[in-house]
């Protein structure tokens, strides 16, 4: 079979290497010995790691950002199974409008869905509250649910639940034990983009903290507004690159979730 033109794979390898730049000159910036960004650095020095780990306002956020990542994982997961699953088994009326409906997230701009919580926040209650913002943020994260358990249910027998329950199993039991099993690559690809997503993200977060709240991106974007850029943030920013490459590479060994991309 004849590869590609010589020409698209050399186009295709500088697309590559101009994406990745401003990943390696972050991960350079971030061990200089200087107190401002230089690339290339100069001198080699870990200070810059021990200074942001160190550093309560950075360990406050980090903790903020991590906890109401997994939770909003964890509330998508529950509720954007349940929802593909009667999606895809049409157990509600109008499921291909309710499908589009569910993705808006996805489509609308992050800065209106903040603004338009913010207003409805404001007449709830529940606005600077952790609740709110956790809700948000399920709301912006379980659309990726959603649309990979629909993939791996699209390649599921439904003959092989309604077997279970044929051989005596109740209809919970039938999905516990036959089809749960079965999304498993889905559930995993899901909750992989619901916690990236819930864990980077700024246009809505921004709108919706109180003043003493502060998660890991608004604390780099705030940081970089009234202080400008420093080693530190690039020290922060080179950690984060490091955790998603890792959770990257588990996650498509385990389940090789790049075919729900």
């Amino acid at each position: 079979m004849k590869g590609p033109p010589v020409w698209v794979a050399a186009v295709a390898v500088l697309v590559l290497v101009f994406l990745q730049l401003p990943v390696i000159v972050v991960a350079m910036a971030s061990v200089s010995t200087t107190s401002y960004l230089t690339v290339p650095p100069v001198g080699f020095t870990l200070d810059w790691f021990v200074e942001v780990l160190t550093d309560r306002d950075y360990i406050e956020a980090i903790q903020t950002s991590f906890l109401l990542a997994f939770a909003a994982t964890a509330g998508s997961l529950v509720l954007g199974t349940a929802a593909s699953y009667a999606l895809h088994h049409r157990l509600v009326p109008g499921a291909d409008a309710l499908a589009s409906f569910f993705m808006a997230p996805l489509i609308f701009p992050a800065v209106v869905i903040g603004v338009a919580l913010l207003q409805y926040y404001s007449l709830v209650g529940l606005r600077w509250s952790f609740w709110g913002l956790l809700l948000a943020h399920i709301a912006i994260t379980v659309p990726y649910v959603i649309r990979a358990c629909l993939t791996s249910l699209a390649g599921v027998k439904s003959e092989l639940e309604e077997a279970a329950r044929v051989l005596g199993a109740s209809g919970f039991n039938a999905f516990r034990l036959v089809t749960l099993p079965l999304l498993k690559p889905g559930l995993v690809a899901g909750a992989f983009f619901a916690f990236i997503t819930s864990l980077d993200n700024v246009p809505v977060t921004i709108f919706l903290l109180g003043p003493r709240q502060s998660t890991l991106p608004v604390k780099i974007f705030t940081s970089i507004e009234h202080g400008g850029v420093d080693p530190g943030l690039a020290a922060i920013s080179t950690l984060l690159i490091l955790v998603t490459g890792l959770a990257l590479v588990i996650a498509e060994r385990w389940v090789g979730f790049s075919r729900f991309v």
